[in-house]
């Protein structure tokens, strides 16, 4: 049987139980291949109980920089006897099996196909540690010693993270580096050779950081101006709030008095949280809340309040499986037309697509100006894969000359001076109405908040044609919308192409291997990136150049290719949904197999391109 061999590139996935302590000694795995200087991409897929279920961590590593997920195992490190046959299933042929052979296992419970690499693992813990607890951490350190061995890891890039890890943890520090030291003494001693999968220092991550779309979220709220935080626990938003606690810690309290220059609530309930910060926008902060799709559900009544009173609000969507519970700690992208449209009535919201962590970062802050700007909800549609798993993106960049864009605000210089002021009266033409700060002027520019139909001048109505005027208004300010969001990024062939795809969100790191697998099969495909709703007139131009185009989604109804069947007047014929939604995260090979069976189909055979081409 010819095994794989492979020298940085192959995806190596590791079977534990959740809370067994595995997590850290997994990510430090994954962390020592970035100081080797060679891209690397993890995903920790676990489950919403404490411990005791299956979680898995899957590392890709890549020379080339792939950072979405390949689709297949290359090297599985199987701990969870709950899991061995379908974690079996997922190796490729001629890949690896790494697993505790303390206890025999029949033949027949492998595969005849795949090399087995086993080490004595709960013999070693048992024969070291006598603390129970002990045992179990241990194991997972010394397994990651072993690994490190057979595939010329650098000691001294994992030796240092252990470092890190355990600073100021002395007591700590030295048995975790003697557990990996002998997990690497018996893998060179009984191991050497069994494994073809190998690191080469390389110098392929460059400038690149390591963090994930949670974290940069919540920075970018700190930079974008956000004072008030208001959320209730919800994974997989939970730790952007978090976050941004710990950013606005260290940059968001003065200097001289040590007080807080922020605000934070946890509120009782999703409902609450939204009304929190409709109210702090109302009165002129900068608010946003951080839940998932059940969050969403909740919050309907005061985004409808929101979007027809015209109060800013930023809300940042980190989707996870659905509907109702769902699955909580799996990754979709099924809140779309939930969020496009929340609320009863005639409502439309402006969505961010971030594909990465440093788009997440730019759009938290873009989105903190839109809602000011447009003076309505503004969703953040991120993610799990995004949000929950650190990723090598661009550095996060900021302009210190940059200006919060606080939009039509009529201040108190300008009142006295004797300017018209009507809350929902358009002088501009473009939808957008000027506002007032409460307590601006004692006499005048003061208005009647209202979630009731009202007239240009905020005074209460019922009269149809005010109605009309009021809601035709909101469309016209949606349109304007359009000039302000981010604009689609074209990813053109190299050949010319009869095919055009457009995706958004995480599918992106995968979609871009796709297209240049496509290419080797001879299949050229123009790819376009949504990043915004409302829809630029772009994408409605991009599908007319095709005869097909290729939608691709994370969801089982296809609410992508509904909006823009709604929303930018395309007709369906034009469009092939390609849907991912088991709950993990969309892989290239599942891209590429999906539109080369389609293309031949149409008649447009994937062929190996020849070498003289």
């Amino acid at each position: 049987m010819k095994r794989i061999e492979a020298v940085n590139d192959f995806v190596v996935k590791f079977a534990n139980i959740n809370g067994s302590g595995s997590a850290s000694a997994n990510e430090l795995f994954a962390k020592s291949f970035m100081r080797m200087g060679i891209p690397v991409s993890p995903r920790n897929i676990f489950p919403s109980n404490i411990q005791g279920l299956p979680t898995w961590y899957e590392v890709r590593v890549t020379e080339k920089g792939h950072l979405g997920r390949r689709g297949g195992v290359d090297l599985m490190v199987a701990m969870n006897p709950q899991t061995w046959n379908s974690d079996l299933e997922e190796i490729e042929p001629g890949g690896y099996l790494f697993y505790d052979n303390t206890r025999s296992i029949p033949a027949s419970r492998f595969r005849d196909n795949i090399n087995v690499i086993g080490m004595p693992l709960t013999e070693i813990c048992n024969s070291t540690y006598t603390d129970a607890r002990e045992r179990q951490l241990f194991k997972n350190i010394i397994y990651v010693g072993a690994l490190s061995a057979m595939m010329d890891i650098d000691p001294e890039a994992i030796a240092e993270l252990i470092g890190e890890q355990y600073r100021g943890k002395e007591k700590l520090l030295k048995p975790n580096l003697n557990a990996l030291q002998m997990g690497r003494n018996y893998a060179q001693e009984k191991l050497t050779g069994q494994l073809g999968l190998k690191a080469r220092r390389a110098d392929a991550v460059g400038d690149r950081i390591f963090i994930d779309g949670n974290s940069a979220a919540a920075l970018g709220c700190v930079y974008g101006g956000a004072t008030v935080c208001a959320w209730y626990p919800l994974t997989p938003s939970s730790s952007l709030a978090e976050a941004f606690q710990r950013y606005c810690s260290r940059l968001r309290v003065d200097k001289e008095t040590g007080r807080n220059k922020f605000a934070i609530v946890q509120a009782e309930d999703e409902l609450a949280s939204i009304g929190m910060v409709v109210g702090a926008g109302w009165n002129g902060a900068r608010a946003f809340t951080a839940t998932s799709g059940p969050g969403i559900s909740l919050m309907q009544e005061f985004i409808g309040l929101a979007y027809f009173a015209e109060v800013p609000a930023t809300i940042i969507d980190v989707q996870r499986g659905g509907p109702s519970t769902g699955m909580p700690t799996r990754t979709q992208q099924s809140d779309v037309l939930c969020c496009a449209y929340a609320s009863h009535g005639d409502t439309k919201h402006v969505l961010l697509f971030p594909e990465d962590p440093a788009e997440c970062f730019e759009f938290a802050a873009a989105a903190l100006d839109l809602a000011d700007r447009l003076q309505t909800p503004v969703f953040v549609m991120s993610d799990l894969d995004i949000g929950m798993n650190q990723r090598l993106c661009r550095p996060l960049q900021w302009d210190d000359s940059r200006a919060h864009d606080r939009g039509k605000v009529m201040i108190r210089e300008e009142l006295e001076a004797g300017c018209e002021f009507g809350r929902y009266l358009d002088v501009d033409g473009d939808g957008i109405t000027y506002r007032t700060y409460p307590g601006t002027h004692s006499t005048r520019g003061s208005y009647f908040t209202r979630g009731t139909t009202k007239d240009r001048y905020a005074r209460y109505s019922e009269q149809g044609p005010d109605y009309i005027d009021n809601v035709q208004r909101l469309l016209k300010k949606f349109e304007t919308a359009k000039s302000l969001v981010p604009r689609p990024v074209l990813t053109p062939s190299r050949r010319p192409a009869r095919f055009g795809v457009i995706h958004y969100g995480s599918t992106g790191p995968a979609m871009h291997e796709a297209l240049e697998a496509l290419a080797e099969m001879n299949v050229h495909v123009n790819a376009l990136r949504v990043r915004a709703f409302p829809f630029q007139d772009e994408i409605a131009e991009f599908v007319a150049a095709h005869s097909k185009v290729f939608v691709i989604e994370q969801n089982r109804d296809a609410q992508l290719k509904s909006l823009l069947v709604n929303e930018a007047g395309i007709g369906p014929a034009n469009l092939i949904s390609l849907l991912h939604y088991d709950g993990t995260p969309i892989t290239a090979r599942f891209i590429t197999r999906e539109i080369s069976q389609i293309a031949a189909a149409l008649n447009v055979r994937p062929i190996k391109k020849d070498k003289a081409a």
